[in-house]
């Protein structure tokens, strides 16, 4: 699928010692959080019964779509509930996104939080852009494809977990649909939240690292922490290996995904700059400063979430990593302008170093 040339050897995760991790334990959630749980999970919710949240952001695979992380190179968008529409960018993981603040822009001129690859669920109308991402899929045409909020809401006050919706928001839950709606998304946004999904349960976090994992720790506090930051931050109580903001560092077009028919995937994909033009207004002229940026994805379960990159460009995280350190050899940026060349491009790492992050990354799994 990728014609560059990549490294050609990893080393393979060395495994604990003695040390044995102890099974998980279920961890006890709020009446809300199972509702979440309800919602997160019911198909019905989808026009024809075949897709939920989980669809798309599965625990096994990371909280993102398996579909595309077992066939990384082949399938890098997910399929619609009418089983042949595809969207145009590639599901990121649903945990850890509960951090992410209303979007805002900062003093830098940057720009940090909203939801989705793009910020356009900002946060300003439910004061929680988590809540507002997730009222987003069942109504999108190529996702779940749902016809309305009353559609959807009909569906909830169906359930056979409908008595759960009315014991966390009271008994007239389902009067007011508009409330409703709103409900239904801060119920997924708190199960989404809750330690089932954004665990920190980690190796990294139960500070079980092997000397390679270590040495990849230590160069991507060096080389990439100004983006993937290693400091706890936004109330988290470890580092969330992100700062919620956006860039552009150069992803070329994703050819095999601009000849698929049935995506939606169309270049240039602006990302932040096309949803600025209409949220600031043509006349506004700084949304041409953010054509081609997108949001810094977190590196927890990173390992579990291929492919990488708005458009899955990257099957495999030695791909994306080597990217991130040497953009010579591969195809042009799907956007040009804005590409970040200070921090991307130039990492002067060696095939060992790579391999030791890669590593390292995947001590970031739950």
């Amino acid at each position: 699928m990728k014609k560059a040339v990549f490294l050609t050897a990893l080393c393979s995760v060395t495994l604990v010692g003695s040390a044995a991790l102890a099974a998980p334990v279920a961890p006890d959630l709020t009446y809300k959080e199972k509702l979440g749980r309800h919602l997160y999970m019911d198909k019905d919710l989808s026009l024809n019964s075949s897709q939920s949240c989980a669809t798309c952001h599965h625990h096994n695979y990371g909280f993102a779509d398996p579909t595309n992380s077992r066939d990384p190179y082949n399938t890098v968008v997910s399929l619609g509930d009418d089983g042949s529409s595809k969207g145009g960018r590639n599901a990121p993981t649903s945990a850890y996104a509960g951090y992410s603040p209303i979007l805002k822009q900062l003093s830098s001129g940057d720009w940090q939080g909203g939801m989705f690859w793009d910020g356009r669920k900002t946060g300003e109308i439910l004061g929680d852009p988590l809540a507002e991402q997730a009222q987003g899929p069942p109504l999108n045409p190529v996702e779940m494809n749902m016809g309305s909020e009353e559609d959807v809401v009909a569906r909830v006050a169906a359930a056979n977990y409908a008595p759960l919706f009315l014991k966390v928001f009271g008994r007239d839950a389902f009067t007011n649909v508009d409330d409703a709606y709103d409900n239904i998304g801060r119920a997924i946004a708190a199960y989404e939240r809750s330690p089932e999904i954004t665990a920190f349960s980690s190796r990294y976090d139960q500070k079980i690292l092997t000397e390679q994992e270590l040495r990849g720790l230590v160069l991507v506090k060096d080389k990439c922490s100004k983006c993937h930051s290693t400091e706890a931050a936004f109330g988290a109580q470890e580092a969330l290996f992100t700062n919620y903001q956006y860039e552009n560092i150069g992803v070329p077009v994703n050819e095999d995904l601009l000849a698929d028919q049935n995506s939606v995937y169309t270049v240039p994909d602006n990302g932040l700059g096309d949803f600025l033009k209409a949220y600031l207004g043509e006349n506004n002229a700084e949304y041409l400063s953010q054509n081609g940026k997108f949001k810094v994805p977190t590196l927890r379960n990173v390992a579990l979430t291929a492919p990488y990159s708005h458009n899955g460009y990257f099957p495999t995280l030695t791909d994306i990593v080597s990217f991130h350190n040497s953009r010579d050899g591969w195809p042009d940026p799907e956007v040009a302008e804005n590409r970040n060349d200070i921090d991307v491009g130039n990492m002067e790492l060696s095939e060992k170093d790579i391999a030791d992050i890669v590593v390292f990354l995947h001590a970031l799994t739950d």
